[in-house]
């Protein structure tokens, strides 16, 4: 399927941002359940990315790019939840935020493009 890498390389970052507020939220703040399901959900966007990657067919591709989405969603709640409830302060909620909307808005618009073409 046709999907430039820019989209794997940004979820890639991601992840490794994720990784790092994890280990920040429970050796700093002793916060792991939240923590936990972060590093799930914000880790699992480029693993389904990358497995759409490799889809069998557009059909396929656009269930993992939903996937992705899904995860990227998810993530977003996560993020929220812990600024909410003062587990991270505003300047690195703002950082880790902004690129989960952006992975989050480019995998809504390659999933509508895709079901686009699919209909040509």
């Amino acid at each position: 399927m046709a999907c430039s890498s820019i989209i794997k390389d940004k979820s890639f970052v991601f992840a490794i941002e994720v990784i790092k507020l994890y280990k920040f939220l429970i050796s700093e703040k002793k916060e792991y359940v939240i923590s936990k399901q972060l590093l799930r959900s914000g880790t699992s966007i480029g693993a389904n990315i990358r497995e759409g990657l490799n889809a069998e067919s557009r059909a396929d591709f656009i269930h993992k790019m939903a996937i992705s989405q899904k995860e990227a969603e998810e993530t977003c709640y996560w993020l929220d939840l812990l600024k909410a409830s003062d587990y991270i302060n505003e300047p690195r909620y703002s950082k880790i935020s902004q690129q989960s909307q952006e992975l989050l808005k480019m995998l809504r618009s390659i999933i509508l493009t895709t079901k686009q073409n699919t209909k040509k």
